[in-house]
């Protein structure tokens, strides 16, 4: 059983997949939303491909741990995953790591051309590492 990691955004959504024992977390992809139907299609086809059983989706707080329009639709976000794939979707306390991702490429001497194209998937995978070591 594998979990998808999810940063999601407006254009552009994050994924990491995990190892099947649920140790590790891998960045996946990128997907450039054209159409909500589009990044939702291609999810599914992730899901079947990798076996994937479960969902950890990044739910963006404010420092102080309120509600946003960013909060609001990471949720509806959650509620069509698991409306369109029948598989639980848990929700990942995301503060900070898109940082955390971005100081990670740094320290890794990631080219800054290349860091941007990827921080996506590396957010992913801190809030996958999160649910995976949290569990």
């Amino acid at each position: 059983m594998r979990v998808l990691g999810i940063d999601f955004g407006l254009s552009r959504i994050g994924l990491a997949v995990s190892d099947s024992d649920w140790e590790m977390a891998f960045p996946l992809k990128t997907i450039y939303k054209k159409t909500r139907e589009q990044a939702f299609e291609e999810i599914r086809a992730i899901v079947a491909q990798r076996g994937v059983e479960a969902i950890a989706l990044g739910h963006p707080l404010d420092m102080e741990g309120r509600r946003t329009l960013s909060t609001r639709q990471a949720e509806n976000f959650r509620q069509d995953l698991e409306n369109r794939l029948e598989i639980p979707v848990h929700l990942v306390d995301e503060t900070c790591t898109s940082a955390q991702a971005e100081a990670k490429l740094r320290e890794a001497e990631v080219p800054p051309k290349k860091r941007k194209a990827i921080l996506d998937q590396q957010a992913a995978v801190e809030i996958l590492e999160s649910f995976l070591h949290n569990d």
